[in-house]
């Protein structure tokens, strides 16, 4: 039995094609054994938590193995696929490995040529591991540092991992008396709750309270389910994500939601004069660009609403650009893109950037780069019909604003009720940094820009 493979044959790893992203599902492959590949060529389609990205493959030669099937999670740094080369340096038979050996160490050869990095995108450098999961055990790269110093703040990276928690968690258990390697964790990629503290420090309250033993409580019901008429979908890629962000926006940003219903009827009229243009001819043209362009102007008027909470070191982040998000939903889940400098866009240039979009996000290939830095964001529920909602933050954003839908409702207009295009809308925004006196200033200034299209100029 050989404990070596051909020298030729190289092994291609799960890239970090985000930012501290530690793993991707294997969506599709193009390949199969026995292909000839070329320097370049796409071999896979991959979903990672942000967004559907094809890999290609960094080497020419032919396909040995495909290491994992489609619709299997595979960790970052784990080899995916072999490929025989005219040559390179050996490289260990991950079937001939020892069990306990899941990644390769320090000392073993790296395989010369450019690494497997998508345009674009980073790879991970540090070599901490993550916490186990469940399955079998594969190394992990650790976090991105910016991710690494939220959870555990300022203090340096042991070489072991420690406990996941953020600063205010771990005051928490520091004054409770609670050592945090001992808690369980319950929170989204294994980070400690302020409740996970309580709990742990629960049994010691009750051992200083010194009474007699209580009575063994009875066993909770075990939940029963009908799987003749119940269907169960994994929560994985997307759908994980933006679940996860959406808890921890929802209980760390204390949200504040104002509402104002507003007459825009003027600016439909002004969508339908645009769209006869010569200069806005061959593009889209509707009621979110405009509503899109208002939101800036606002933003331009009350520049602190652009900002974001820096946890770690207690400051406001002012941004003078603006990442225009919109939220998009997509067969895969809801995203929310963004539109960078926006602020910077004449109206014909954000009609292409805004089709530009949300045509990628319809067709899943929005990268994980479209996806980052956003500043301010806009959900538009009006298409589905619903008059407005309460929406949460988009995580590191201090403001989204909801439009609801453009209805024909009676109004009075002029000292007569007349029947007028109405719509609600909805501005969330941080109270920790953004109070009811701006909050309000940049909704009623985004109204009195739709009620008024003319605003447009005389603001801009």
């Amino acid at each position: 039995m050989t404990t070596m493979t051909d020298a030729s044959v190289r092994e291609f790893k799960m890239p970090d094609v985000g930012e501290g992203l530690t793993e991707a599902e294997i969506l599709k492959w193009y390949v199969q054994p026995g292909d000839t590949v070329t320097d370049g060529q796409v071999v896979c389609e991959v979903e990672t938590a942000k967004a559907a990205v094809e890999l290609p493959i960094p080497y020419d030669g032919v396909v040995r193995e495909l290491r994992f099937p489609e619709g299997t999670t595979v960790d970052v740094g784990t080899a995916i696929i072999a490929v025989e080369v005219a040559g390179g340096a050996p490289v260990p038979a991950p079937a001939e490995q020892p069990k306990a050996e899941s990644a390769p160490s320090e000392e073993e050869p790296k395989p010369e040529g450019r690494q497997p990095v998508l345009v674009g995108y980073g790879v991970a450098t540090s070599s901490t591991k993550r916490r186990p999961r469940k399955g079998p055990e594969v190394t992990m790269p650790a976090p991105a540092q910016a991710i690494q110093a939220e959870l555990n703040g300022h203090a340096p990276v042991a070489e072991q991992p420690r406990p996941l928690a953020k600063p205010p968690v771990r005051k928490l258990a520091k004054d409770l008396g609670v050592d945090l390697t001992t808690v369980v964790p319950s929170g989204p990629d294994g980070i400690i709750t302020r409740e996970d503290v309580h709990a742990a420090a629960a049994p010691k309250a009750a051992e200083q309270a010194a009474p007699a033993p209580a009575a063994t409580p009875a066993p909770a019901p075990v939940a029963t389910y009908d799987g003749a008429r119940e269907t169960r979908v994994p929560i994985k890629g997307v759908r994980k994500a933006t679940a996860a962000a959406m808890v921890g926006s929802a209980f760390t940003a204390p949200h504040v939601t104002e509402f104002v219903t507003v007459d825009v009827t003027r600016t439909m009229k002004l969508v339908e004069e645009l769209k006869q243009d010569k200069e806005m001819q061959g593009r889209r043209v509707n009621p979110l660009l405009l509503i899109a362009k208002a939101l800036l102007v606002a933003i331009k008027r009350n520049p602190e609403i652009n900002a974001s909470w820096d946890e770690a070191a207690q400051e406001i982040v002012v941004k003078h650009y603006v990442n225009l998000g919109i939220a998009a939903a997509t067969p895969r889940g809801l995203i929310v893109p963004n539109v960078k400098d926006a602020h910077a866009k004449t109206l014909p240039q954000l009609a292409d950037a805004l089709s530009d979009l949300v045509a990628t996000a319809r067709e899943g290939k929005t990268s994980p780069a479209a996806m980052q830095g956003g500043t301010v964001t806009i959900t538009n529920v009006g298409v589905f019909g619903v008059d407005t909602g309460t929406p949460i933050l988009n995580p590191g954003e201090s403001a989204i604003l909801a439009v609801g839908a453009i209805k024909l409702q009676p109004w009075v207009h002029k000292g007569k009720v007349k029947p007028r295009q109405v719509t609600t809308l909805a501005l969330s925004f941080d109270h920790r940094l953004v109070d009811g006196e701006l909050g309000s200033k940049v909704l009623a200034d985004v109204a009195a820009i739709l009620e008024q299209p003319k605003r447009l100029i005389t603001w801009a």
